[in-house]
């Protein structure tokens, strides 16, 4: 069976440049940038592995600190550092230092690390009636986050649960225009009646507000739409709560973390590098405050010519499980990119229920599984009451 590598966590994604370097050190940093991690196409001085570079006449030092798993992929970098290294003129002899820590936890961890997210939990009241909340989130805009939770909300309720879709994009709330709602949402005594399309029960600012209208909000009034969102509407009974949260790692996504308790997150992204530098942003928050990340899924992926058959990787291929391999977490899978699922949003149906037997439900429905699976996971974990 092939090694999977998985490279570590970027500690420093910002490049190091050596101040006030003298020219043996200044020529050291750059024959380091020929250096790759196992599987990757970055180098070690991109990604921020180097850490310090040091000489004492012909002796040279090179400090790298990594955080990964991979003993293996470290001990590759540690020998292609070396000869890298002993190669650069004046150079009699190179040593290098390692400092290897483990992540934070592997992905999906449950025991301590979901009792830590519980306890931050301030509002596990808030939704009484939900069994599992499940988050889709995205480090940028623009790679179709939206698209994404809007299918997989319908995918899941093909698959016979019952589902909601919470709109937590504040400042671009766009689930009205996917699902073809544009009526205000009944009010029935005290509490908000949500909108219910392809078995999903639909709720989103974007009901209330104008369209063109701006949300000029500062971070405690988003937090108070949200909890407002999240316990005035009557979602009833359900088993999974898709929330669609804005790009980013602000006040949205610390709000619904603390208010209700996650059973998972799925980060969403494209497969160009720029998307995958903060794509790993939002999965290291997650981390940080103890949500179980899902996995990992591409969108946007190759397009295939409805005419002539031909496939073009427009956004490049395979960045999302390089960046599921790099982070430790789970590939969910690619959604190809098909002019198909522009124009099913557009017209307010979303394309797992439009193309059902298509290639896009079929991947959606494995995303489903796995976040179904994961959720499983937590069964009976939720918490009985609300912890401040």
């Amino acid at each position: 069976m092939p090694l999977r590598v998985r490279p570590p966590t970027p500690v420093n994604p910002t490049p190091r440049i050596p101040i006030m370097a003298n020219d043996l050190e200044d020529r050291i940093w750059q024959s380091l940038k020929s250096v790759k991690f196992p599987g990757m196409s970055r180098d070690i001085v991109s990604f921020g592995f180097v850490e310090r570079v040091a000489t004492d006449g012909g002796r040279a030092t090179v400090t790298l600190r990594m955080t990964t798993h991979n003993e293996e992929a470290v001990g590759q970098v540690r020998d292609q550092v070396e000869r890298a290294v002993a190669g650069v003129d004046g150079v009699e002899s190179a040593e290098v230092e390692l400092k290897v820590s483990q992540p934070a936890g592997p992905p999906g961890a449950s025991g301590a690390g979901a009792a830590a997210q519980r306890a931050v939990s301030q509002g596990a009241n808030l939704l009484p009636g939900v069994e599992h909340v499940v988050a889709v989130a995205s480090g940028k805009g623009g790679v179709g986050k939206s698209t994404v939770a809007a299918n997989l909300a319908v995918a899941l309720a093909r698959q016979g649960n019952r589902v909601g879709l919470l709109d937590a994009d504040i400042y671009g709330p766009s689930v009205p225009m996917m699902f073809g709602i544009t009526d205000r949402p009944r009010i029935e005594g005290d509490r908000v009646v949500p909108f219910e399309r392809y078995g999903v029960k639909v709720m989103s600012l974007g009901f209330i507000l104008e369209t063109d209208t701006p949300v000029i909000w500062r971070g405690p009034m988003v937090m108070k739409a949200l909890e407002q969102m999240l316990g005035d509407v009557d979602w009833g009974e359900l088993d999974y709560m898709i929330v669609d949260l804005p790009p980013g790692t602000g006040d949205a996504q610390l709000t619904i973390t603390q208010k209700v308790p996650l059973s998972g997150a799925v980060v969403v992204t494209t497969p160009q590098d720029v998307a995958l530098i903060d794509a790993r942003k939002g999965l290291a928050m997650f981390r940080k405050v103890n949500v179980p990340v899902v996995g990992i899924v591409e969108n946007m992926g190759t397009f295939v010519c409805p005419h002539c058959g031909e496939a073009t990787d427009i956004f490049k291929r395979g960045g999302g499980e390089r960046t599921a391999d790099l982070l430790g977490t789970a590939f969910l899978g690619s959604i190809p990119l098909d002019p198909a699922v522009v124009r099913s949003g557009d017209d307010g149906r979303p394309i797992v229920d439009a193309v059902p037997d298509g290639p896009h439900a079929e991947a959606f429905a494995r995303v489903a599984r796995a976040v179904a699976e994961e959720a499983a996971k937590r069964s009976g974990d939720r918490p009985k009451m609300s912890i401040v």
